[in-house]
């Protein structure tokens, strides 16, 4: 076969597939903490967008609203919920009613977080714990609430948003570095508990993404961050949700108990 022949099969073959691929979650439930804003409004768009229904969970009612509503204007199907992650209780309220809306789940994005940045030695026991329970608690919360369902239908996806700081530690955020690796710490092992059931858990770690966080960076030390990063510049919240959709694929189901770093090389 001739090389032209071979690019116009691969472009009539590319043509053929990218509308199935569209749709590659059609039928498929997918829950995302921390959809109000950020990453997880990203996450929530990107799975609707391909087909998924989507259970955005956010501390605020009303960014909640505002994502599903986005969601259905644009033609996909989702539902706000109200959740204060770092309760347990609020955590299994919540759970119960998406089964009862949705009458499953199939995927688990544990992406809410916050940060209390501040330095060590002058951190405040609240500061200290409010990044644990929700970066970490939330997740594990969440995760629990969720794995009965998980485990029954012996499939399942689960992807946790760390962190790279949760890889190499920064100074002034001790609580959210403890937080985010505890979290790496914990995808492994339920990686492990669930894998004889068909599910899978694995990690994303965000390098330096734009969102409202880093906006809040001054130039000089946005400057300097970008020396560390040899893509040489900023991520957007666009580069998390594809990875954590590739995760979520077909095209992963052999993948399980892994960390991904999309951070243009910063801790490779």
């Amino acid at each position: 076969m001739r090389a032209r022949d071979v690019f116009c099969l691969a472009d009539r073959v590319g043509r053929s597939v990218m509308p199935a691929m569209k749709h590659e979650f059609s039928h498929q439930v997918a829950v995302v903490t921390g959809a109000g804003r950020g990453i997880g409004r990203a996450v929530a768009r990107a799975f609707a967008a391909a087909g998924a229904t989507v259970a955005c969970v956010s501390r605020t009612e009303t960014n909640a609203q505002a994502v599903a509503a986005e969601i259905v204007a644009a033609g996909g199907a989702a539902k706000a919920y109200a959740v204060d992650i770092a309760q347990s209780a609020e955590v299994n309220a919540a759970v119960e009613k998406i089964l009862a809306d949705f009458k499953k789940a199939d995927i688990l994005v544990n992406n809410a977080g916050i940060t209390r940045d501040g330095l060590l030695m002058r951190m405040s026991d609240e500061d200290w714990g409010a990044a644990l329970r929700t970066n970490l608690d939330g997740a594990f919360f969440f995760t629990r609430a969720l794995s009965r369902a998980f485990l029954k239908q012996r499939s399942g996806r689960i992807i946790n948003v760390s962190s790279v700081i949760g890889l190499i530690g920064n100074a002034g955020q001790a609580n959210y570095a403890a937080s985010k690796a505890a979290l790496l710490g914990l995808t492994k092992s339920v990686a492990r508990e669930f894998a004889s059931r068909g599910v899978t858990c694995n990690a994303v770690a965000p390098g330096f993404i734009e969102t409202d966080m880093t906006s809040a960076l001054t130039e000089d030390l946005r400057a300097k961050v970008l020396t560390q990063i040899p893509l040489a510049r900023f991520g957007a919240v666009e580069d998390i949700a594809q990875a954590v959709l590739f995760l979520a694929s077909p095209a992963a189901a052999y993948i399980t108990g892994q960390v991904l770093a999309v951070d243009g090389g910063m801790v490779m």
